[in-house]
C-alpha cells in the first residue's frame, strides 16, 4: 500500500504571497482543512493548517478568547504557514505516512514526488478509506 493510492489528488493550493483572509475562505468554501503554500514552480514553500487559522501564533494573545481576530489580507500565507512541513513521497508506503500522522497528532500531510512538487495531501480520511480497504480484503480472505 503506496501514499500514492489513498492521497487525494485535487489540489487547493496558496501562494506565499496570498493574503489570509483569501486563503482562509478558499479553505472553507472547499471544506478542506490544510493547503499547501506552493511556489510558481511546484515547489513546497509550506503548509497551513485550519488550526494555524483559529489559533494563530500572530493573534492577540489576551486571555479574554470572547473577542475575534482580524483575518485580512495584510497578512500573507507565508506569514502564518509551517515553512518546515512534514512531508511524504508518492512512494512512501502507507504505514509510514500513517506513523507520522498517529505519532505527531496531525490531521494530513503534503505528498511530493520525485522531483519534490507537491501532487497530493494525504488526510486522516484517506487513511481511513485505505484501512477499509485491508478490513474488506481481511474479511473477503476470511469468507473464501
Amino acid at each position: 500500500m503506496k501514499v500514492s493510492e489513498y492521497m487525494t489528488r485535487k489540489l487547493q493550493t496558496a501562494r506565499p504571497d496570498e493574503g489570509v483572509r483569501s486563503v482562509f475562505f478558499r479553505m472553507r468554501r472547499e471544506r478542506i482543512r490544510h493547503i499547501p503554500v506552493v511556489t510558481g514552480g511546484g515547489q513546497l514553500a509550506g503548509w497551513i493548517s485550519d488550526r494555524d487559522l483559529r489559533r494563530p501564533d500572530w493573534a492577540d494573545p489576551s486571555v479574554d478568547l470572547s473577542h475575534g481576530y482580524q483575518l485580512d489580507d495584510q497578512l500573507e500565507a507565508a506569514d502564518v504557514m509551517n515553512p518546515h512541513p512534514v512531508v511524504v513521497h508518492t512512494y512512501d508506503p502507507m504505514r509510514k505516512a500513517v506513523d507520522i500522522m498517529r505519532e505527531r497528532h496531525f490531521g494530513a500531510l503534503p505528498v511530493l514526488d520525485k522531483r519534490d512538487q507537491v501532487v497530493g495531501v494525504l488526510s486522516a480520511h484517506d487513511a481511513l478509506r485505505a484501512f477499509a480497504e485491508l478490513l474488506d480484503t481481511i474479511e473477503a480472505e476470511k469468507t473464501s
